[in-house]
């Protein structure tokens, strides 16, 4: 299948390959990786400043369901972010696939399984618990098979995605290999229906779903239902992740509809801003949590104040300059038990065993009395 070299947009998998030679398309394939990137940086860093708060929520013992949730959502992010935003800013940086044809096969199915994930992790936090839990596995076991199975059924539906990749050499000049997606003739009938049932399946139904959910509790909550402070908050908080989820990746769910049902591709301006959108849904998940949800906002804050006062080592020569030294021997002595007094104890040492001469008695006036 051949195509006009200086064609604005192919159906690619893995991100924009062969914008063109055009103005438009040299200043999109400088602002394409910048934007990626940039996405990628300051997400995965959020991301993954937000497990290690939770992560430190759970060793403390304040783990609830809802936070594993949020948990699984932040590892879904970070993956996004770290693993395909890089492949997508290469592609366009090159305007060539040059990553073999096993990272085409697997490129768009991985990042489908990502989003396909924090869509369902999302509608499953609507049946999980606000409350911290200390009584272990044995009553929230549950979340943990939830979340497993949102993970396996995000990875099986993505699967044509995968399927019907291929590597394609375009361009009659300056010939390059591309990765695109094409089903056979065979399957057209059938991806026709897939495309129809898989984006309603796999985004517009779990968001629409979940929204509505969480809008209603706090309704509830609004008017005067019983709800506790903390599971309204963890609801709001659910809620504006769900709404920014379903808002920032609806470009990129539209365009890839649009495409696979075989209408009439957008400009590659579409494409680009539907990707830096789906990055970007990536890197404000945290922002939004960390600043929503006052148990992470004090998780965070104090896992900075422990890494800006964390004690100093025993070799550090600052730590042992002045008395430091000494404030040290004594720390090590009282945890040993002794209870002793180092200058009391030289005083001592020093008059021990001495013996007083009669000539030189110190208390001469007990004899004079005596001799009286």
């Amino acid at each position: 299948m051949e195509a006009d070299p200086n064609a604005t947009f192919v159906d690619s998998a893995g991100g924009l390959q062969l914008l063109g030679v055009g103005v438009d398309g040299e200043e999109l394939r400088s602002a394409a990786p910048v934007l990626l990137l940039g996405a990628c940086a300051s997400g995965t860093a959020g991301n993954l400043l937000a497990l290690l708060v939770l992560a430190r929520e759970f060793r403390a013992g304040r783990g609830s369901e809802a936070k594993a949730v949020l948990a699984s959502v932040a590892s879904a992010d970070a993956l996004l972010l770290l693993l395909c935003a890089p492949v997508r800013a290469l592609a366009a940086y090159k305007q060539a696939w040059v990553l073999g044809r096993f990272a085409c096969a697997t490129a768009d199915w991985f990042q489908h399984s990502c989003l396909v994930a924090k869509t369902l992790l999302l509608a499953i936090g609507t049946r999980a618990d606000h409350t911290p839990r200390r009584d272990g596995p044995q009553r929230g076991g549950w979340i943990l098979w939830a979340v497993a199975s949102a993970w396996l059924l995000s990875m099986m539906l993505p699967v044509p995605q995968m399927l019907f990749a291929a590597l394609q050499t375009r361009g009659a000049a300056h010939a390059a290999q591309v990765c695109v997606w094409q089903a056979p003739a065979c399957a057209s009938h059938f991806m026709a229906l897939f495309y129809k049932i898989y984006p309603a399946a796999a985004y517009a139904g779990p968001v629409l779903f979940a929204l509505a959910y969480y809008t209603a509790i706090l309704h509830r909550a609004l008017n005067g239902a019983p709800c506790p402070r903390r599971r309204s908050e963890v609801t709001l908080v659910l809620l504006c992740l769900s709404a920014t989820q379903g808002l920032l990746l609806l470009p990129e769910w539209g365009a890839f509809t649009w495409v696979r049902l075989g209408y009439r591709q957008p400009p590659a301006g579409v494409f680009l801003c539907a990707q830096v959108l789906v990055y970007a849904c990536a890197a404000l998940s945290p922002a939004l949590l960390l600043a929503m949800y006052d148990d992470l906002r004090r998780g965070l804050f104090g896992l900075c104040a422990t890494a800006a006062c964390h004690p100093r080592r025993r070799g550090d020569p600052k730590a042992t300059e002045g008395n430091g030294a000494g404030l040290q021997g004594d720390g090590a002595a009282a945890a040993d038990g002794e209870k002793t007094f180092p200058d009391v104890e030289h005083f001592w040492t020093g008059r021990r065993n001495t013996q007083v001469e009669e000539e030189q008695d110190p208390i001469p006036w007990e004899r004079d009395e005596k001799m009286l």
